[in-house]
Order: C-alpha cells, then structure tokens, then sequence
C-alpha cells in the first residue's frame, strides 16, 4: 500500500517544538523508522488494525520517554528506588510535555484496594465523619479499615531543660480495622485435610500441599526439626499442645543444623505464602489447590464492611461510614449533596466532585467498597481519569488506551465530551481507538499500519477525519461499515434457564437464553449483563466461558507456549532426531547456558536503566548451537518459533512437517485473526486486544457445547470485526450455542437473538427490557439498545 499523508493541520499550526510532538525514526517493537509530527494542544486519534503499531508510538514511544525523561530530574538517589526505563529506540524526540498516561492496565487486586481507596473518596469520608459524626470516636483513622487498633507503652525523646532525655508514656491508637477479618470483609476457612494426611508423620511426607517436598531445607524440614512437634509420629496422634503449635504458632526463631530459621503455625504460613497473592498470577496447580482447600465467607463480625463496630457507630444524619461506602456512587452523590455545614465546606465540596464526576463518567452504579480487583479493563481507565477531570494543569499531554472500551453507545458521547474538555483546558490529548464516533471527534488522525506484526508499523494517513474517510487505507475503507440486520435467522435447539437470577444488581430475572443460536446480551455498562451469564450460569463441562481476565506472561511466554502449540511441536522434533523433548525448550534442558534461553542478555546499571543485549552466543535464538543442528522439515526450532502463525500453519499442515496436533491450534489463532504473530514473540509486546484473541483461540479448543464470550470485540479493528462474526457464524454452524455479551452494534445486528438488560445501570437496571430478534428490537425503539441500533442499521 502506497503511503497517504494528509496536509491539513489546525489552523495556524507551525511545526516546531511549541506546537509539535515531533517524533522522527522510531524503531519499537514493529515500528519501522517511523516519523510523524503530532499538534499540541489538539485531539489525535491514532487508528491501524490491532498489532499496526499504535501503542509502540504512543505508549512505547511518546508517553514512555516522557516519562523517562521526569524520572530523570530527581537525584539518582531518588531514581534508585523507581522503576529504571531505557531511552525508547527513536531518532529524535522533541517537543514532549508532561505525559499522564490512563490505560486499561487492571487495578491490583490486593483485598484491602477498593474503589474508594483508590480514588481518595474514602480519605475525604473518613475526614467528615470525623468532624460531623455522631457519636465522636476520634481521628479520620477510627474509619479506616487499613489501621488496627493498638495500645502499649514505649519510649520517647524529650527536650528538657536544654537536655535530651528519654521518656517512657503508654499510646493508643484507634483504627476501624475489623480484628476477625483484618479488614478484609471476609475469612477464610482452609480444608486442613488438604494441607497433609494426619494418618503419615512428616518424615513419612504427609504433607499434600504444592511444592512441599518432603526434602525441602526451607519448608518442610523447618517443621520436622523445630523441636516443637515429633516428626517420626502421625499427625493425628499430636497432643493438643503439638497441634497448636503446629498449625497456629506465632513466627519464633529456631536452629536447623546450624542455620538460623523462622517456623511459624501451618495456617499462617499458607495465609501468607498463598492467600495474600493475586489469583490470576498464581500457576495454575497453585491456584487449583487453594480453590480446593480455601472457602471464602462474608466476615460474620463485621457483616463485610470491613469496619469494627465502633467504626459503624458513628453516623450523619443516620448514615454510617459503611452505609456510604455501600451506597451506590449516584446515590452517594444526593446524600452528600444534602449536608450543610459551613465548618467543612471545602471538604464537601471536593467530596461532591469526586462522586459526581463518577456519575458523570458513567460509573454512578458502582460502589466505594466494590473491590477494585474487580473492575474490568475500561471501568479501571474510567475510574482512573476522576482524578484528572478536576485538575487545574495545563499543557500536559493526556494517553488514553481505547478509552471506550466496555461502554455503550449510549455512553460514548460523554466520553468524548470528556476528551474535549481536557482538549480545551489547553491539552494534548492522544488516543488509541477504534471506535468510529470517538474518531470522528479527531482534530488530527494517525493512521498506521497497513497490515499488523511485520506487515505494519508504518504511517499510512495523517490528517483530518474527512480526508481519512477518502483515503485508500483499511481504516479509510472501513470507517463507515454498517452491518445491515440478518435476514435468516437459526431457529433454537433448546433454552438455557435462568430463574430467580440476583447476582449484584440483578433483581430476580427469569430468562430463557436460547440454544444453538447467536444471543447476544446488551445493555448500558453496569446493566447487569455480566452478572446475569457470569453469575448466574454455573461453571460446568459443558460451558467454556472467556471473560475479560487477563492473561499474564512473563517475556518468556508466547503464542506456542500460552497455548500449548509447543508441547507437540518439540515432540514432532524430539521423534524426527530421536532425542529428548526438552532440548527443544529455551526454558528447559535446550536453553543457551549464556543467556538462560532468555536470547538478551540483561546489565543492571543500578539507578540508571539497565541493558538488554542479544546475546552474542545463541545470537538471540535462544537455543544452544547443538540444538539448532537438529531439523524438522527443513527447519530447526528457532527458525520454527519465528514464523508468523499463518505460514507456520501451512508449514505444518502438510508435507513431511505434518502436524495434525499444531495444525490444529494453528488453524484457531488464524481463525481469531492472529496470523500474523510469530510463535515466539513474547506475550508482554501484545497488545490487549490481541491477548483476548489469543484467550478466545485457547478456549477453542475446550470441549464444550456452550460458550459465553464477554464482549469479544475489545480491541479489535471496523475490518476484523466482520471476521470475528465469521467465526461466531462457524461456531453456531458446528452444533455450539454462542452466547456473547457485546456492545458492537454490527455484533447485535448480525443475532439471532437479543436480550437486553436496563433499563439503566446499578439499582436503575437489573431487569430484562427486551427479547426478541435484532429486527423487532428496531421496531420497537423502546430501549436505549434500540434506539442506537436502529440509528445504526439506518444511517
């Protein structure tokens, strides 16, 4: 495709570094000497099918050396301590502001992170209930369920009488820490029939947990040699004492041929080593075991507010501190509206923006205590631009990561008024997205591409939005795709009920979800939708549901090792060489000894970024040389694990490299679209909409009649969108039942079946407002879904 460049800029516009972001030969990731000039102070919308590149040019690139760049005005003994960032690969870079980057990175789902918390909401609660509650308990901290209350004694330094002298006074410290739960609204009830067989003695190994091998110096041997229990007797036959030390016992020092180690009780150890850890970051035979062996119940102390009792005590105008953090934030918003008092006025104020901006935003349904763990990918964004929207700075350069992610037509224009505002405080304002109407609100377009992977990573159009619409790029040609209704419909081969469906917001909803067609579930963010499939289907063989979790992977993880393809591709080379499997593994037996498999090798420069460089042994393949002597087909592993999906596909679909077992995982990451990845290139360089992909090709796989996909279109291009409804249409076809949660009008066009949850979010939602096919929900315009489907279909 020959290169398009656009020449209108805003008026007045003079290329240089006070009105231009100017980026010339950037290199990340697929960049190819990329150079394109940005206006400041304008909306840029940067377009290009998924893998073209735009977030290598504006997170990898722009707002990465910006913010490189800030770190590197504090002393070294600062930079110490932060995260050290190399010099993105460009030329020249000049021109940059301050770069305050909003993406769709998840919220840690540490226990104690709520929405409140994260949003200071909480701060501002636990200060006015502290000035106005009723009865006073004491400082801000009596509130907050992160502070324990502790008393005791301890010493002091004093000036008196122009000496230095130390005295003893005793302390008390208040906190609203619930004690039973430690602040984390519910307990946790461990199997203990899971951690060990009480018929075996420890020396005899009877402990089942993962990774505790009857051998280990640091886990298991701490226990047998501490001298508190008899390793040599079954568990069951401890006495009481034994027991108690053996499950509950405080951490105590103790001597383990000759080495100097902490035993601590069974129970908090596994609370500690296991509990406390993200979920989704644990391997997968981890997280199996905790599943098993742990129950989580609503703290019976604190009834899940987290807070003590006198905590909860202490109310204004009969509302506690967890009564608020309950309330739904549009509900919070009127109640804090309604108190008067001079005294905090200021407080209030700051309080009452915060919530409405919530409500502005479109997350009036959520609530301060909602997990923030919880939140999907744009609730996450959304919620982390309520601190930006007050903001009184000027001249800084916003980055927004598809902010329309998970919102309903009916919500993107207040997203893009948003935009606007920033825009006219003074802005910059960068935006990754796909969405048609926040592109067509563009002062400036950034399209790349022309393809994706290799294919892409050049500039294809800069320019206006009109001019884009007639330029001969994939964007251009697709910008006005409209999908017209289905004029034959599947007829369904059964129903799913639901009956009495109460998860979250949902109030009591009786559906019939048809069989062996296209249902898609529509509705306003926080309808419901997710909690009527996700929480009201139970999880069984038969159901593969891909929600929006992420996937996590280290730069060691790719395509063939996320999916499996590996596994048959070392054992096609393994029998071909009649060697082992493992040395076809860079993480295994056949990894570079120089570089551990890793193909870089890493120098740390203590406070300054550390360097990567290929390393010189293996040449960045990864493998050590004997390795690569082996072939298979023609090839060896390295040059295998560098071919994109779809040759590597047609490599082993036929010939002498035959694989029907890697043909056919191969065959699903190309019908998702992802033929242009190679197979080894790593998880951490893709993007979000193409990690989703590659979740949905996995799960493909599974054997399972029903799936439930949760808004599939996330990230994806206007042209792949029509390849996405061919694989939807191939599943139906195959004798599955597709059940998807979407917003994408072209995805709800293209139904069978339509069932639309409102009709508002929160309490104002919750019900079922529609059923029936995508033509009759047109006709009856009587839902917010109708009304801008039918603008749709009809434009």
């Amino acid at each position: 495709m020959s290169e398009t460049r656009g020449t209108d800029a805003p008026e007045g516009h003079v290329a240089d570094s006070h009105d231009v972001i100017r980026v010339h030969g950037a290199r990340v990731n697929n960049l190819k000497d990329v150079s394109v000039e940005i206006p400041k102070r304008r909306l840029t919308v940067f377009t290009g099918v998924s893998g073209s590149g735009k977030s290598s040019l504006v997170f990898g690139t722009i707002a990465a050396e910006s913010q490189r760049m800030i770190n590197e005005t504090y002393s070294a003994f600062v930079q110490s301590f932060m995260p050290s960032q190399a010099r993105p690969e460009v030329d020249v870079l000049d021109g940059l502001t301050t770069a305050i980057i909003v993406d769709q990175e998840r919220m840690g789902a540490d226990p104690r992170s709520t929405v409140g918390t994260a949003t200071d909401a909480n701060a501002m609660l636990r200060i006015l209930f502290s000035r106005l509650g009723q009865p006073h308990i004491g400082s801000s901290r009596a509130f907050s369920f992160n502070v324990a209350s502790i008393s005791g004694a301890g010493a002091v330094k004093i000036e008196r009488a122009g000496r230095t002298i130390k005295e003893r006074r005793s302390f008390n410290i208040v906190g609203g820490m619930c004690q039973r739960c430690e602040g984390r609204g519910s307990v946790t009830d461990i199997d203990l029939t899971q951690l060990y067989d009480d018929s075996k003695s420890l020396s005899e190994g009877a402990f089942t947990i993962p990774g505790w091998k009857s051998d280990s110096f640091w886990t298991v041997r701490v226990y047998a040699e501490s001298g508190f229990v008899d390793p040599n007797k079954p568990i069951r036959e401890f006495t009481k004492r034994e027991m108690n030390d053996f499950l509950y016992k405080e951490p105590t020092k103790v001597k383990v041929e000759g080495v100097n180690l902490t035993y601590e009780g069974l129970i908090p150890k596994i609370q500690k080593s296991m509990l406390s850890k993200d979920r989704e970051a644990m391997q997968p035979h981890i997280r199996a075991f905790v599943d098993r062996a742990v129950t989580f119940t609503t703290c019976p102390e604190c009834d899940g507010t987290r807070l003590t009792e006198l905590a909860r005590s202490s109310k204004i105008n009969g509302i506690s501190i967890a009564d608020a953090c309950a309330m739904q934030l549009s509900d919070l918003a009127d109640w804090v509206r309604g108190i008067e008092d001079s005294s905090v006025a200021p407080l209030l104020g700051k309080l009452q923006h915060t919530v409405d901006s919530f409500v502005e935003i479109g997350l009036g349904y959520l609530s301060l205590d909602r997990p923030s763990g919880t939140l999907s990918g744009g609730e996450a964004q959304r919620t982390k631009m309520i601190r930006h929207l007050g903001s009184s700075l000027t001249d800084v350069t916003y980055v927004f990561d598809e902010p329309t992610t998970g919102l309903h037509p009916h919500d993107i224009q207040r997203m893009n008024d948003l935009l606007l505002r920033l825009r006219d405080k003074g802005n910059t304002v960068l935006v990754v997205e796909h969405e048609p109407e926040t592109i067509a609100i563009a002062d400036h377009v950034v399209d790349l591409g022309p393809g994706a992977g290799t294919a892409g990573g050049a500039i294809c159009y800069e320019g206006t939005i009109d001019g884009l619409r007639t330029a001969d790029t994939v964007t251009g040609r697709h910008l006005d795709d409209r999908a017209a209704l289905k004029t034959e419909l599947r007829k369904p081969t059964g129903t799913l009920e639901i009956r009495g469906a109460n998860t979250h917001n949902l109030q009591d909803v009786d559906v019939d979800v048809p069989l062996g067609v296209l249902c898609v579930v529509t509705g306003v963010a926080g309808s419901g939708k997710s909690s009527l499939l996700h929480g009201s289907v139970p999880p069984s063989e038969g159901v593969v549901s891909v929600d929006q979790t992420p996937i996590r992977g280290s730069r060691r993880s790719n395509p063939a090792t996320y999916t499996g393809l590996l596994d048959p591709i070392r054992k096609a080379f393994a029998k071909a060489n009649d060697v082992k499997p493992g040395l076809f593994s860079a993480n295994s037996d056949g990894a570079c000894p120089n570089c551990n498999g890793a193909g870089v090798v890493y120098t740390d420069l203590a406070m300054m970024a550390g360097v990567a460089t290929t390393c010189d042994v293996c040449d960045g393949k990864r493998f050590q040389a004997s390795v690569l002597d082996y072939h298979f087909g023609g090839r060896d592993i390295s040059e295998v694990l560098a071919m994109p999906v779809a040759e590597a596909a047609d490599f082993f679909g036929s010939g002498d490299a035959r694989t029907p077992a890697a043909h056919k995982i191969l065959q699903r990451l190309t019908d998702v679209g992802l033929g242009y990845l190679t197979l080894g290139q790593p998880l951490t360089t893709l993007s979000g909409g193409e990690r989703q992909r590659l979740k949905l090709a996995t799960h493909m796989g599974d054997k399972g009649g029903v799936y439930i996909l949760d808004e599939p279109t996330t990230g994806l291009h206007l042209a792949d969108v029509e390849q996405l409804l061919g694989l939807l249409d191939r599943l139906v076809d195959a004798g599955k039942s597709v059940i998807v949660i979407e917003h994408h009008q072209a995805v709800m066009a293209h139904a069978d079946w339509i069932i639309d949850i409102g009709p508002g979010a929160g309490h104002d939602g919750g019900r079922v407002v529609f059923e029936g096919t995508p033509a009759a929900l047109v006709t009856a315009r009587s839902t917010l879904t109708a009304q801008h489907l039918a603008s749709y279909v009809n434009a």
